[in-house]
């Protein structure tokens, strides 16, 4: 199943920088086989990131506690590794994040979204 996810750093601020957004696509790469999904697309911007991912639909806890590990695993490394998150927030991520399944549209017409964004 193909899900869509939003994720945004706490109060939007604009946060994940190029160095910052790097790390954080390379900690979101290498935890894909032991949450279990797959990226089909993923998109960084300064103030929210967007990930297309595969996820199957049987595995325990869900999309919900795959993005929570996401979350959770990212905010832990990049608060340890950039000083200027753990000063400028009191948490990396807010708590809420929006999450739809791509059953109702094609997965081409999310990653042509996800891409168009970039150009925001």
């Amino acid at each position: 199943m193909s899900v869509s996810c939003h994720i945004l750093p706490k109060y939007r601020r604009k946060v994940l920088t190029e160095d910052i957004a790097s790390r954080l696509k390379s900690l979101i790469m290498e935890k894909q086989s032991e949450y279990q999904y797959d990226v089909l697309d993923m998109n960084i911007m300064l103030d929210h990131v967007h990930l297309l991912l595969d996820v199957n639909p049987r595995n325990t806890g869900g999309i919900f506690r795959i993005v929570n590990n996401i979350k959770g695993y990212t905010s832990h490394i990049l608060r340890k590794e950039f000083s200027d998150l753990r000063s400028r927030l009191p948490t990396l991520w807010t708590r809420s994040k929006f999450i739809s399944s791509v059953g109702s549209v094609s997965l081409e017409v999310v990653k042509k979204y996800i891409e168009a964004q970039k150009t925001i």
